[in-house]
């Protein structure tokens, strides 16, 4: 099992649609301060499950949506996606490839998903144990 793909859209600095290719091995992002490189990390932690704000490096829960800027408007939602490879049946799924997807609304109606499919937080979690992986351990081990 090894984490494919980072898809964000709406997600603090990155507004457009963002995807983010990950190789088995070792990855590092490199930028200049203020690029988003934090974002990235904290993207990951709020799709597995992260519920404090002050983890995530904001005050209230639509901190994470894109405020806009001089020049554009500030978007309505939120995503973020983690594409893993699965082929070797680590993660507890009949799939090869899980997509685990986390959304928000500035309205506040948010949600979890498995492969599209809607889900609970407790789903999430559930999925990622005895793996390594978890919202406090998010670069441990994903080529293992």
């Amino acid at each position: 099992m090894y984490l494919k793909r980072l898809e964000l859209q709406g997600f603090k600095s990155f507004a457009d649609k963002t995807v983010l290719e990950f190789m088995p091995g070792i990855t590092g992002v490199i930028g200049p301060n203020g690029s988003g490189k934090s974002n990235i990390a904290d993207a990951i932690r709020w799709v597995l499950g992260e519920q404090s704000m002050k983890e995530l490096r904001g005050g209230k829960s639509l901190d994470i949506i894109f405020a806009g800027t001089q020049n554009r408007k500030s978007l309505g939602f939120a995503e973020a996606s983690l594409v893993f490879d699965n082929q070797d049946g680590k993660l507890p799924i009949e799939y090869e490839e899980v997509i685990v997807t986390r959304r928000i609304y500035r309205s506040g109606e948010s949600g979890y998903f498995i492969n599209k499919t809607q889900c609970r937080h407790k789903d999430i979690l559930e999925l990622f144990m005895d793996t390594g992986i978890g919202k406090d351990r998010i670069f441990y081990n994903w080529t293992r």
